[in-house]
């Protein structure tokens, strides 16, 4: 034992003036809250980026006299989470009407396609609807909404297309036969 006291001293005195014993100045600690207290989380600039949106989209569908529909649903959520999915949902809505504006013989068959995986969209928003009026918001149910919701507005621009681009091979088809 004394040995290894022996040891451990001498290592002490090699490295004698080679230790950190200043101390941080005196503000130091608040200095270190502060930037704890700056810095926002993703979750945070999530949320203000999302609200920017809504805003932004609000004003523009404003202009066009649109009132949304689904406010009463969404009574139990937040205004921002109505505001949101108010957006969202005239959003889908226009985008259905232009689809169901292509319906033709040519296109009845991607179009009911569509609506039938609509209808499975619609039903899994039903049940987070549901999740979120049982528990209340939170991260993984509003992302859950949000998510759900491009997704049908990605799906239906991806049909809109199809169909369009559909079209278009048509008229050329019937431009060569002319």
């Amino acid at each position: 034992m004394k040995k290894e006291n022996k040891k451990l001293d001498q290592l002490f005195e090699k490295f004698e003036n080679q230790w950190d014993v200043e101390s941080p100045e005196s503000n130091h600690e608040q200095r270190f809250e502060q930037k704890l207290k700056s810095k926002k989380s993703n979750w945070k600039r999530f949320v203000s980026i999302g609200i920017a949106a809504s805003i932004v989209l609000i004003l523009g569908l404003s202009i066009f006299n649109i009132t949304p529909k689904k406010t009463e649903e969404l009574q139990f959520a937040s205004k921002e989470t109505k505001q949101t999915d108010s957006i969202f949902t005239i959003l889908i809505e226009k985008e259905l009407e232009k689809i169901k504006e292509k319906k033709s013989p040519e296109n009845e068959k991607i179009i009911a396609d569509a609506l039938k995986q609509m209808r499975t969209l619609d039903n899994d928003y039903d049940k987070i609807i549901k999740e979120l009026e049982t528990n209340g918001e939170s991260k993984q149910i509003i992302y859950a909404m949000i998510s759900n919701l491009q997704t049908r507005i990605s799906f239906l621009q991806s049909v809109l297309q199809h169909i369009e681009n559909k079209e278009q091979k048509i008229n050329i088809a019937d431009e060569k036969t002319m």
